[in-house]
């Protein structure tokens, strides 16, 4: 594994190509107690300034939790491609029509009566640390690097990873 920390515009555009990829991650909120609370979340859209933003009921458990503590934590996981984001952030929520007209898509009327929906919330988390492991090749190549490894007994070079400093 070879470590490459990434900052400030490469860590937000990092972060946008994981996320919008990966799509969906489990926010965990109530930091403070335990068992967190988490729950799957598809995401939205990653803006120019690396807000990862999310649709919501703000009736919600998370909502509520994000009302009385912004901190949360999204982990994202592609097993198949061998990609993993650790993102820690503060969380807003938003009820700008602008902004939630343009996260809505048809998918999300299994969840809202439309984008005019009274309970449909938008979240916007901007990371504060963030984490990331991703593949250095297809997994073709990864995984022949890892049979070769297998056999020499030597380390493979299959991974990057690093800190994402914001």
């Amino acid at each position: 594994m070879s470590n490459e920390n990434l900052y400030r515009d490469e860590a937000k555009l990092k972060i946008k190509a994981m996320a919008e990829e990966i799509d969906f991650t489990m926010m965990a909120t109530n930091l403070q107690a335990l068992p967190l609370h988490m729950i799957p979340m598809s995401t939205k859209k990653v803006d120019e300034n690396g807000i990862i933003w999310f649709l919501s009921n703000k009736n919600s458990t998370h909502n509520q939790n994000i009302i009385k503590d912004s901190n949360v934590h999204l982990v994202y996981a592609d097993k198949s491609d061998m990609q993993f984001l650790n993102v820690y952030g503060t969380a807003r929520i938003v009820t700008d029509k602008t902004i939630i007209e343009d996260l809505y898509s048809k998918a999300d009327s299994v969840w809202f009566e439309g984008k005019d929906d009274p309970n449909i919330t938008a979240i916007g988390i901007t990371p504060t640390e963030a984490y990331y492991w991703d593949p250095k090749h297809n997994k073709l190549v990864s995984l022949v690097k890892l049979g070769v490894s297998a056999v020499t007994g030597d380390k493979p070079d299959t991974m990057d990873y690093g800190k994402l400093k914001l």
